[in-house]
């Protein structure tokens, strides 16, 4: 059984599974002729060959049937399709922001968030927007797949039917850790949402700090969120200044974060690993993040305090 997990699930799968059944109905259907044909007609039992003449008959019935059945597969393909782009007049608005290599949510109000909450059984729309090439929306367990264009206006909707936690993907590759570009979908109760929005932080005006823009601009936020939230990378929120607990030539040891230390990772990112994340992700940055510039990184680091 297919999980109805938003209202598109039935109208995808409907279309799917026709044309999965068709193929495999061909499949064998035409393999069992060619094996037929093969062992009644091979040159033992028939030495000579033996002009066929054409079928009318024959010519119209297999033009006519693939005919009908690519009619059928559009015809359900379009009724699937039509839905998703007639957005409900009370849907919720969210913008969601791709960027190499990471996905960013922002609510009414300018709340943002790294992950996707929902609400149960409310029409939501998404508008897509891209700040850097392209990506791709993807949520395969709503059946729901956008391109994210920059400079193009695009969006996706759907109503989330079924609780739970699904996988949110980028489907257009996207660079070199298009593999880490993912986010999580949950689907809550409506209050619980309400009361989640109501505590997410409002959008900072970070994008004329420079420190910010440089570490946008090498897609550090893919690994590292400033929320607290765990990525592939620590989260850069009460970064600085904090003590953490590393791996320095496969020993473990305690270090506090400080210039020093900021400037290793830049440049030398497998010396000091943070304990439970993995090594060897993270490439140097040596040669494209300048000596000068690392002053500006760690000072961004610092206005983000632990609360």
């Amino acid at each position: 059984m297919f999980s109805s997990a938003s209202n598109f699930v039935h109208g995808v799968d409907t279309a799917f599974l026709f044309i999965i059944g068709v193929s495999v109905f061909f499949l064998i259907l035409l393999t069992t002729i060619m094996i037929v044909f093969v062992v009644k007609y091979n040159r033992k039992r028939h030495p000579h060959a033996t002009q066929i003449k054409d079928s009318s008959a024959l010519e119209i019935t297999w033009t006519t049937i693939p005919l009908i059945l690519v009619l059928l597969m559009f015809y359900f393909g379009w009724k699937g399709f039509l839905p998703m782009r007639q957005v409900p007049a009370d849907a919720m608005n969210i913008k969601a922001y791709g960027k190499m290599w990471k996905w960013t949510f922002e609510y009414p109000g300018k709340k943002v968030s790294d992950t996707l909450l929902l609400p149960l059984n409310k029409a939501v729309k998404v508008d897509l927007i891209s700040t850097d090439v392209i990506h791709g929306f993807s949520i395969p367990g709503f059946r729901v797949k956008e391109d994210v264009v920059p400079g193009k206006n695009n969006y996706t909707w759907f109503i989330p039917s079924k609780l739970g936690d699904y996988d949110l993907f980028c489907s257009a590759y996207c660079g070199l850790s298009h593999s880490y570009m993912f986010a999580l979908v949950r689907v809550v109760p409506e209050n619980e949402f309400n009361t989640w929005v109501a505590s997410l932080p409002v959008r900072k005006a970070d994008d004329n700090n420079e420190g910010y823009k440089l570490l946008e601009k090498n897609g550090c936020f893919a690994c590292h969120s400033v929320n607290g939230t765990k990525g592939v990378g620590p989260s850069f929120k009460g970064l600085y200044g904090s003590e953490r607990e590393v791996v320095t030539n496969g020993a473990n040891r305690k270090l506090k974060v400080d210039d020093l230390y900021i400037k290793t990772s830049v440049y030398e990112p497998a010396t000091d690993v943070v304990v439970g994340f993995p090594q060897g992700v993270m490439k140097s940055y040596k040669g494209t993040i300048k000596e000068k510039d690392i002053p500006k990184i760690i000072e961004y680091f610092k206005s983000l305090k632990a609360e």
